[in-house]
C-alpha cells in the first residue's frame, strides 16, 4: 500500500518504542519515546509529521532518516502530541540506540552525528551498553522578573518550599530549586495540574523543572513539567539536565561529574558530564521495547 511517510511504494516505515534513560534496576522505568526510521525525512510535510506524534501520543516521536551530507549521519527531528521542539535529550538517546542495534552503521562506528534544530549533536556508544549524547549546554540565571511567575511557582512547589529561583533563556525553562529540608519522597508526591500550570502563566515559560539536592548516590533530583508543549509531564528529560547541569555545578562547587535521578513515576538515571567548552555529557541507557511498521 501507499503510505505518505514513504517515498517507496514497497518499503514502510518502521516504528520503534523505547524507553530511554531507564533506572537500570526498575523495569518500565525511563521516557517512552517513538522513533520513525525513514527514507527520506527533508522531503516529507510538517502536518503528516506532526499527526503521526499526536497518533503515538508519547511526549516526544523523532524522525529519523539518512542525510548525504558531511556533516552528519542523520536528519533528525522530534515532535511532542501538539507541536515540534528544538531539543529532545531521551528521543535522541532513543534514537540512537535504535540505529546501534539495527543498522550497519550502527555495527560499525559507535558514534553518530545527527543534523538537527539544534545543530550537529553527536551521540557515542560505550562499550557497556550505555549511551553518551554531546549537548549543547543551557544557561541558567537568577529570575529577575520573579512577579510575572510567581502564580506559577504557587502552582509548582505543590507547597513545598522552594529556596532559589532560576531562569533558563536558552531553553525557556523555569527552575525552581526547593529547600534543603524537603525529601525525595516529598518530590516525588508532589502533585502539579497541567490545566492550573497553564492557567498561572502564557508567557515566555515552556516547562518547570522542580529540584532537589540529591541523597546518597545521588546529586540532584528533579521533576519537570511542561504543558504548555503538550507534556503535563516528562518522565526523563534530557534538555532539562542542561540546564540542571549548569545550575548543580556551580551549587555544588564546580563539580563536572554528577548522577542525577528524575523522580517521576516512571523514575530514571543520568550521568551528566561537563566539558568546560559550553557542552553538556548526558550519558543513560535505553531498552527497545516494540518494532513495526507504518501502514497509512
Amino acid at each position: 500500500p501507499d503510505c505518505p511517510f514513504s517515498s517507496h511504494k514497497l518499503k514502510m516505515p518502521r516504528m520503534f518504542i523505547v524507553d530511554a534513560f531507564i533506572d537500570p534496576e526498575k523495569p518500565f522505568s525511563g521516557n517512552p519515546a517513538a522513533v520513525c526510521v525513514l527514507d527520506d525525512l527533508e522531503h516529507l510535510d510538517d502536518g503528516k509529521l506532526q499527526a503521526l506524534a499526536a497518533e503515538m501520543n508519547l511526549s516526544e516521536t523523532a524522525f529519523v532518516s539518512p542525510v548525504m551530507d558531511k556533516r552528519a549521519d542523520y536528519y533528525l527531528r522530534w515532535f511532542t502530541p501538539g507541536c515540534e521542539v528544538s531539543l529532545c535529550g531521551h528521543a535522541t538517546l532513543a534514537t540512537a540506540a535504535v540505529l546501534l542495534a539495527t543498522t550497519k552503521v550502527g555495527a560499525e562506528c559507535a558514534t553518530l552525528l545527527f543534523d538537527t534544530l539544534s545543530g550537529v549533536l553527536r551521540a557515542r556508544g560505550r562499550s557497556d551498553g550505555a549511551i553518551t549524547l554531546d549537548f549543547p549546554q543551557g544557561t541558567c540565571a537568577v529570575e529577575q522578573d520573579r512577579k510575572c511567575v510567581e502564580d506559577l511557582i504557587e502552582v509548582a512547589r505543590g507547597g513545598l518550599p522552594v529556596a532559589d529561583v532560576q531562569y533558563s533563556s536558552s531553553t525557556c525553562k523555569l527552575l525552581l530549586r526547593l529547600a534543603d529540608g524537603v525529601s525525595r519522597s516529598q518530590l516525588e508526591q508532589l502533585r502539579a495540574s497541567p490545566d492550573a500550570l497553564l492557567k498561572a502563566h502564557t508567557g515566555k515559560v515552556k516547562g518547570v523543572i522542580v529540584t532537589l539536592k540529591g541523597q546518597d548516590r545521588y546529586d540532584f533530583f528533579s521533576r519537570y513539567f511542561a504543558p504548555w508543549v503538550a507534556i503535563p509531564e516528562d518522565p526523563v528529560c534530557g534538555s532539562a539536565h542542561t540546564v540542571l547541569a549548569t545550575y548543580w555545578s556551580r551549587e555544588l562547587g564546580g563539580k563536572s561529574e554528577m548522577l542525577a535521578y528524575q523522580c517521576s513515576p516512571r523514575g530514571g538515571e543520568l550521568e551528566v558530564s561537563l566539558d568546560g567548552k559550553g557542552r553538556v555529557l548526558l550519558t543513560g541507557r535505553a531498552k527497545i521495547l516494540f518494532k513495526g511498521e507504518v501502514f497509512c
